[in-house]
């Protein structure tokens, strides 16, 4: 069990520098050419895995479980991802991505059947209020400097709406490979994950082609491509498949806290991206929240 926390507390630390590297990226690679480049690549790298697998022990409904995670968790979560980065600050990522726990929980309660507690619930709805200052602030504060300009407030919105969506998707994986997880292994599982993921970006990429050339790379661009491709999809997506086999589904969705805090650490150097009073409000209303769910499992109380 605990090198299953170790596994997922890497995968959070690489997912959670990877807002601002992905965005600074993207000012040198189209979205989609960079999400296919990514999972095309790990896919490659995580080929062999896909024969060590007995699939004849991989039955039509752990294909479905599979097949879906790969399409929320890769393909939704990845694409609307990206094009949100386009409009929206990346250090919003991980504190709208606080509502997963929320998400997770309940999931995991209709679906996997873990016991309910009162208090964790009231948290983490406190938690959303805070996810939701941060969503709708565009709405409040005006035009924002983005990868494509300055950009109106709606658009900034839509950023905040796309990172949402990724949440889903981010839920929506763990729930499907922790229904079979426990008796495929999980490389097998992310590299099946990794080739769906890439055949949905393909023909979007197909479309850039117009207005992109590999050949043309920078640096900057080919640093996006190697991050995505070794770090946050290979190294992060393997660390965590092979965490949820060890740890409660609960206890994933808390250790996603640590994201935000790496993604500020990165984005201000990197984009100069400095949290405004909006960011910092929902910031502690989401703390505030956190602190109130957690405090049933730190004192034993019974709720």
């Amino acid at each position: 069990m605990l090198l299953g926390y170790i596994t997922v507390i890497v995968a959070y630390l690489i997912w959670g520098a990877a807002p601002p590297i992905f965005k600074w990226a993207l000012q040198d690679i189209p979205p989609f050419a960079l999400a296919f480049i990514r999972f095309a690549g790990a896919s490659i790298i995580f080929l062999p895995f896909l024969f060590k697998q007995d699939r004849r022990k991989v039955h039509v409904s752990d294909w479905k479980h599979i097949v879906l995670g790969g399409l929320w968790g890769v393909a939704i979560n990845v694409g609307a991802f990206f094009i949100g980065l386009e409009f929206a600050p990346s250090i919003n990522v991980h504190i709208i991505n606080s509502m997963s726990p929320l998400l997770l929980y309940m999931l995991s309660i209709y679906i996997l059947k873990e016991k309910p507690h009162a208090q964790i619930v009231k948290g983490m709805l406190i938690a959303c209020v805070g996810v939701l200052i941060i969503v709708l602030a565009p709405l409040f504060d005006g035009a924002k400097s983005s990868l494509v300009g300055p950009v109106a407030p709606e658009m900034v919105f839509l950023g905040n709406m796309l990172f949402v969506a990724a949440v889903v998707g981010g839920v929506l994986i763990t729930v499907h490979n922790k229904l079979v997880s426990k008796k495929i292994s999980p490389f097998f599982i992310t590299e099946v994950q990794f080739i769906v993921g890439a055949l949905v970006f393909l023909p979007f990429m197909l479309v850039e082609q117009g207005n992109f050339n590999i050949a043309t790379l920078t640096m900057q661009g080919w640093i996006g491509i190697v991050f995505g491709m070794v770090f946050s999809s290979a190294l992060a997506y393997a660390a965590m498949n092979y965490g949820i086999q060890k740890i409660p589904a609960q206890d994933i969705g808390v250790l996603t806290y640590m994201m935000p805090v790496v993604a500020v650490l990165v984005a201000i150097p990197l984009l100069g991206e400095v949290p405004d009073i909006f960011f910092v409000i929902g910031t502690v209303v989401v703390a505030i929240g956190i602190v109130i769910s957690e405090r049933r499992k730190r004192f034993g109380r019974k709720t």
